[in-house]
């Protein structure tokens, strides 16, 4: 759990980072859904273009039939039965898509079932392109209510506890580093007026010295 709050605080402050989230798994009926759907490149210098493809099997279908298609910059509802009720939920004014989300509006019982989620990559390089495929798999169950486990509850309030933990420890080592360098700051002058004052010292001396020669 820490570790994975650090990554995600670290790939925060490095700014535009990709990091695979899985998308939640269960839906309120009458509400508004995001079906999460994250696939990193493995070369973020390497320009890339994508295409997303989402599937959809009920739990009374045998097959999976299209869903969704995002591609240039535009998404496309395939599925009569989502008409009007989808929206491209990933990146924006890119071709480069590394998420690849969608968002239900008005969620039925019917829309529980499995979700798949096709990236399409296409990495540019100088003198070749290399295409590669990226499926995730999602099991959404609409429920009237929504309801938590007690076992997600202890994991959001350890989540807050290792966050104000982490920030404890910031503000500790920034204090220590403080009265650290304060303290070699403090060292440096006193060693520094203890040169002065011998050099003085001795500048005197040589000054009786040449007083009493004369």
């Amino acid at each position: 759990m820490i570790i994975m709050i650090i990554m995600i605080i670290i790939a925060g402050l490095c700014g535009g980072a990709c990091v695979e989230v899985d998308s939640d798994t269960e839906a309120v009926a009458n509400e508004g859904f995001k079906l999460g759907c994250i696939s990193c490149k493995m070369r973020a210098e390497v320009p890339a273009k994508a295409v997303v493809t989402w599937f959809f099997r009920s739990s009374d279908d045998q097959d999976f039939s299209p869903l969704y298609e995002y591609e240039e910059k535009r998404g496309d509802i395939l599925d009569s039965r989502f008409e009007e009720r989808l929206d491209w939920n990933g990146s924006k004014n890119t071709e480069d898509l590394q998420d690849g989300s969608i968002y239900i509006l008005n969620v039925t019982f019917n829309d529980t079932g499995t979700y798949t989620c096709t990236f399409k990559r296409t990495l540019i390089y100088t003198n070749y392109n290399f295409e590669n495929s990226t499926t995730k798999l999602i099991h959404l169950h609409v429920v009237p209510k929504l309801t938590r486990s007690m076992a997600s509850i202890l994991s959001e309030v350890m989540m807050y506890v290792s966050i104000i933990g982490l920030q404890f420890w910031l503000v500790v080592e920034m204090i220590y580093c403080y009265r650290k360098i304060s303290a070699a700051g403090e060292e440096a002058l006193r060693e520094t007026e203890a040169e002065y004052l011998a050099v003085a010292s001795e500048s005197k001396e040589n000054c009786g010295a040449v007083q009493e020669a004369e």
